[in-house]
């Protein structure tokens, strides 16, 4: 008998599974293994969603990994098998096949039956009865993926499918770890759009490139704040980080699409990635041998003390410790890193605004300093009107005060600003230090034009903009009295460094010292897998002539939220996350300006 050649093809394409016979079990399929299928490139089609969605197919294809074990995906991955393969450009052959009470074992060509279904962003089939195994040690060769893609299309053209990366990937976030097991991978560490670029355009293309070099790491669980947490192997433990700057290779597993985003699923059993820590935990920076003050900026990430004498932790407004327990977590991490910055003068933020009698937050963190620690205090009931506020803390060993303590309003969606003018005690020239907390980016009630105008400056820009301008408009009045003294403003002002506000206080003559002294690879901040500072210190032109070093202490940035004084609320404590040392005391490195009384040359 002669074959027409349309025929011919499908002869080759359906002989050799024509050999495989069922190895067991009644299946839910109508037709038996090596029959015709639908291929699961038929399934997922080229467009966003499946051509098929919603109707009941059959699929003859190979388990690359199984996740039905309690707490995991509750299915399975299929793929075509390397000799059916269709190699439609821009077409996924891989399918994950919701099947909660069914086990499949990687390797085996199985046939199943099930309704097509679009479920968590990708397409999904859900199996309609048992699948029925038709051949065993199929291999599926990993198709080799590398970041960053062009476009999202190469990375649905692969969804469902088993890859590999052969780069050395670098980890860009840790903020999922400890509560769905996932890290942040890409190549290189991506910079925060507007701390490079400027609002707009430019700002855009650099997330869009962000956006192309990013893949999560999966545990291959549903579980939230699982109790062994995979990453780095064995397990993660306060004395066995991964951290943001950390390089990973050996990364393969199942691509796939869930909740929005693109995701790698391990492969049950095989070897995991090889983690190397290239972003170690390191001591404090030292100071310049030509220090007389240092300065430090540090977010304390709502430091509340209830009322001071270990109760009132139930009080509305408590963004902070929900007890006295956990009120001395928090304070043992925070003391860690405040005594370790070796400063003279703190700037504070987020402590809670309770004024500053006897049992207020910010004297309780002077009392536990030390005796010769010291709280700035402008005469004011609190400062301004929000639960947080900024302070300003001095070791009176060190530095001494001159002039008064001063503070002004910035608007109503900022918090106020602390001024006080010091001199270290062994004399030379005095320098103003401005503490500043501006608008977050954060969307709540944002409306109009303090809505995100999609420039890359989020939420509130106007209102950081009008902080900023009025904050440089009371500068200028000396509001400390103490005329011919430097200024440095520090804190957190909320704006990357290419911002709307940094450039209006610029104009003002208030230039970043970050930049100059860190480059452009310095953060204090990690937010998406970006990394940027929202911690400044800009000096006018008296005092930067004496500014002779400014550091980060990456001790938050780049450590998992695991890690902090407290779980995240209803989430369950493990054990060996946290440690009482100064690594994820909060979620802003502290910054520290070193200060000299001669002006360094030039």
């Amino acid at each position: 008998m002669r074959l027409s050649l349309r025929k011919r093809h499908l002869a080759r394409a359906v002989l050799p599974a024509l050999a495989l016979t069922c190895l067991g079990g009644a299946h839910a399929a109508s037709q038996p293994c090596g029959t015709p299928a639908t291929p699961i490139a038929e399934i997922q089609g080229a467009a966003a969603a499946s051509p098929l969605a919603g109707r009941v197919v059959e699929v003859e294809a190979v388990v690359t990994a199984d996740f039905s074990r309690v707490g995991s995906l509750r299915g399975f991955f299929l793929q075509t098998a390397d000799a059916q393969r269709l190699h439609r450009p821009g077409v996924s052959e891989g399918l994950f096949v919701y099947a909660p009470r069914t086990t499949a074992r990687a390797g085996d060509m199985v046939r199943v039956s099930g309704r097509v279904e679009e479920k968590f962003g990708q397409t999904q089939l859900g199996l309609s009865g048992p699948l029925a195994v038709c051949a065993r040690g199929m291999p599926v060769t990993p198709h080799t993926l590398t970041l960053p893609v062009a476009g999202e299309s190469d990375l649905a053209a692969r969804e469902g499918m088993l890859v590999r990366l052969p780069q050395t990937l670098t980890v860009a976030d840790t903020h999922e770890l400890g509560r769905y097991g996932t890290l942040t991978l890409s190549d290189g560490r991506p910079i925060a759009p507007t701390q490079q670029a400027l609002p707009g355009t430019a700002a855009r293309q650099a997330a869009a490139a962000n956006a192309r070099n990013r893949l999560l790491l999966d545990d291959g669980s549903t579980r939230q704040y699982p109790a062994v947490v995979p990453y780095p192997p064995p397990r993660l433990a306060a004395d066995h980080p991964v951290r943001a700057g950390d390089t990973v290779s050996g990364v393969q597993g199942v691509l796939e699409k869930r909740h929005g985003q693109w995701r790698l699923q391990p492969l049950p059993g095989a070897s995991a990635p090889v983690f190397q820590a290239t972003n170690p935990r390191r001591g404090a920076p030292p100071r310049d041998p030509a220090t007389t003050l240092r300065v430090a900026a540090f977010n304390l990430q709502n430091y509340f003390n209830g009322d001071g004498q270990g109760g009132g932790f139930n009080a509305p407004g408590n963004r902070g410790a929900q007890g006295a327990e956990a009120l001395a977590r928090q304070e043992a991490k925070l003391l860690a890193a405040l005594r370790g910055l070796d400063a003279d003068v703190i700037g504070v933020m987020e402590a809670e605004n309770d004024g500053y009698g006897q049992y207020s937050a910010i004297r309780q963190l002077a009392t536990r300093l030390g005796p010769d620690w010291r709280v700035l205090d402008p005469g004011t009931p609190a400062l301004g009107s929000d639960a947080i506020a900024v302070g300003l803390l001095y070791n009176a060993r060190t530095a001494v005060p001159a002039g008064r303590a001063a503070t002004t309003w910035l608007g109503e969606r900022s918090r106020q600003p602390l001024a006080g003018t010091f001199r270290a005690t062994a004399g030379g020239a005095p320098v103003t230090v401005v503490v500043n907390h501006f608008k977050s980016k954060t969307c709540t009630e944002a409306t109009g034009a303090q809505a995100d105008q999609g420039d890359g400056q989020g939420c509130w820009n106007p209102a950081r903009v009008q902080a900023a301008q009025a904050l440089a408009e009371w500068l200028g009045t000396t509001p400390t009295g103490v005329s011919g003294a430097g200024v440095l403003v520090i804190g957190d002002l909320n704006s990357y460094a290419m911002e709307d506000p940094m450039r209006v206080l610029a104009r003002r003559g208030y230039a970043d010292m970050v930049a100059e002294f860190a480059g452009k690879p310095a953060y204090s901040y990690v937010y998406n897998g970006q990394a940027g500072y929202l911690d400044h210190v800009l000096a006018d032109a008296s005092a930067a002539r004496h500014v002779m070093a400014v550091h980060a202490w990456h001790i938050n940035a780049d450590e998992p939220p695991a890690f902090s004084y407290a779980p995240a609320p209803g989430a369950p404590a493990v054990p060996g996350h946290y440690m009482p040392g100064p690594y994820r005391s909060s979620d802003h490195d502290p910054l520290v300006v070193d200060f000299a009384s001669s002006p360094r040359a030039r």
